[in-house]
């Protein structure tokens, strides 16, 4: 399964290759052209129909994670951050370090040991550690190195009512109804680009539409969802099964308002389940991709995630089904010149 693979993948800022690899075989028979760019964006071209503009989809392949700054003297490994991460849930998950792979646990003092103090605080980063079973530091560096990239052992696994956890669901998520669509008989003109480097400071996406040139774009994402315990609406940002989310305001965009009400239309014109992203947290490669050049109308959908930037994240399988949908809609509204 496409999302099995792509989320399984390790692929966290900078180090996209897996991920980029995979994608590259997946699509490579049904785009005219194909090409990565100086900081490994991937960017693809797909003829058809001609609406007239330039449309852009975007998706980004990294995801949060960790990397290795030190190892001390008993084999244990000191890591940071590598996008947003929430320190409360890292201790005791189960990780793979470098490009072998490494299995690791995440450990800290256990809590029998901890003063009152130390149990009832978060434990800072500098209290944590990732345990490989090494015996010293040159058993350690048989293994792994400084600068190796840390990601989640997290497998996916479909339970409930057409649920799916797994990791990297932001944003292995929008790749894969990227390459749905590319994949798909549509007979429509778009671009591709499968950015790097979101989780970081959305550093890709100004590259990828600076060589794209885009008068439109459509951005893909896994979003926030938060929906429980029961909320007050107004408190709920998306709501799993929900159907895609069509932002509004993000933290680096003021979404277009006549191209949002238009792809509106067009889920309520074919029945489609949607919701608006009610929150201006977070952002998304739209906050480069719109000011990128002479500037670009952008649009984003995202599919609902619990537990986002989490080791194991959740999300519906409806949600990602009327999501490809509405694109599909979209796209063949676009060729025909409509909006």
């Amino acid at each position: 399964m496409l999302l099995k693979k792509l989320t399984e993948a390790s692929g966290l800022s900078g180090n996209e290759k897996e991920v980029r690899d995979i994608i590259i075989n997946e699509i490579k028979a049904y785009v005219d052209d194909i090409k990565t760019d100086k900081i490994g964006n991937l960017i693809v071209h797909k003829k058809g129909k001609n609406a007239g503009k330039k449309l852009m989809i975007a998706a980004h392949m990294d995801e949060i994670g960790l990397l290795v700054k030190d190892i001390d003297s008993k084999g244990l490994l000191k890591f940071m951050t590598v996008g947003g991460i929430d320190k409360r849930i890292l201790v005791s998950k189960v990780v793979y370090v470098g490009e072998k792979k490494i299995p690791g646990v995440i450990g800290a003092k256990p809590i029998h040991l901890q003063k009152k103090d130390e149990s009832s605080k978060v434990l800072d980063l500098d209290e944590l550690y990732i345990d490989i079973g090494a015996k010293s530091l040159e058993d350690a560096e048989k293994y792994v190195k400084v600068g190796d990239y840390v990601s989640f052992a997290t497998e996916y696994e479909e339970f409930g009512d057409g649920f799916i956890k797994t990791k990297a669901i932001d944003d292995r998520v929008g790749c894969a109804l990227l390459i749905d669509l590319i994949k798909s008989d549509l007979d429509v003109e778009f671009y591709g680009a499968f950015t790097v480097m979101e989780e970081v400071g959305l550093v890709g996406a100004g590259p990828a539409a600076y060589s794209i040139e885009p008068d439109y774009a459509l951005i893909l994402e896994g979003t926030l969802c938060y929906e429980m315990p029961e909320l007050e609406s107004h408190l709920i940002p998306t709501k799993l099964g929900g159907g895609p989310a069509i932002s509004i305001i993000d933290r680096t965009t003021i979404y277009n308002a006549p191209f949002r009400e238009w792809i509106v239309k067009i889920a309520e014109k074919n029945n489609i389940p949607f919701q608006y992203r009610k929150t201006n947290m977070g952002g998304n490669d739209s906050g480069r991709i719109h000011t990128s050049g002479a500037g670009c109308i952008t649009a984003g959908i995202s599919v609902p995630t619990r537990y986002i930037h989490s080791p194991s994240s959740v999300m519906s399988k409806k949600d990602y089904d009327n999501s490809l949908v509405l694109l599909r809609a979209i796209l063949e509204e676009y060729k025909e010149g409509k909006f």
